[in-house]
């Protein structure tokens, strides 16, 4: 990891850091688990502050246990299945435009003022999980 990342998280209070006398900084064995997280985390769409509030959970007197870890990761079961659906809705809209939830050029509501699902709201509405209407035959 680079030493930049390091500075950045220990500057927005995600790691601790000890210096020698010559200024350098030290980590902990446990950081690299700390890190490891953070890493895990922000690639599951977790914010720095999540992350944060996540970490300030785990005991600051010891070492993490793998029970304390598996403490934190429950709490995520809910996040990684919004983040599956998400991504699912995704890849059923690639061929769809993703601005205004008609997703098309041609039905825009910009350039389509009768565009019905620019009425939901700004924003990709079916990439958001808007249901699609039924198209009367």
């Amino acid at each position: 990891m680079a030493a930049s990342a390091l500075r950045f998280y220990e500057a927005r209070g995600l790691i601790r850091s000890v210096r020698t006398p010559a200024g350098h900084r030290r980590y902990e064995r446990a950081t690299a688990r700390r890190v490891a997280f953070i890493v895990f985390a922000q690639r599951l769409g977790f914010t720095l502050e999540e992350i944060r509030a996540q970490l300030d959970r785990l005991p600051r007197d010891r070492v993490p246990t793998g029970e304390d870890w598996s403490r934190l990761s429950e709490t995520w079961q809910a996040r990684v299945e919004e983040r599956i659906a998400e991504l699912e809705r995704l890849r059923a809209g690639l061929s769809e435009c993703i601005g205004c939830g008609c997703l098309s050029l041609d039905r825009c509501s910009i350039l389509n003022p009768d565009d019905r699902v620019a009425a939901h709201g700004p924003g990709p509405r079916y990439w958001l999980g808007d249901e699609r209407p039924t198209v009367e035959t």
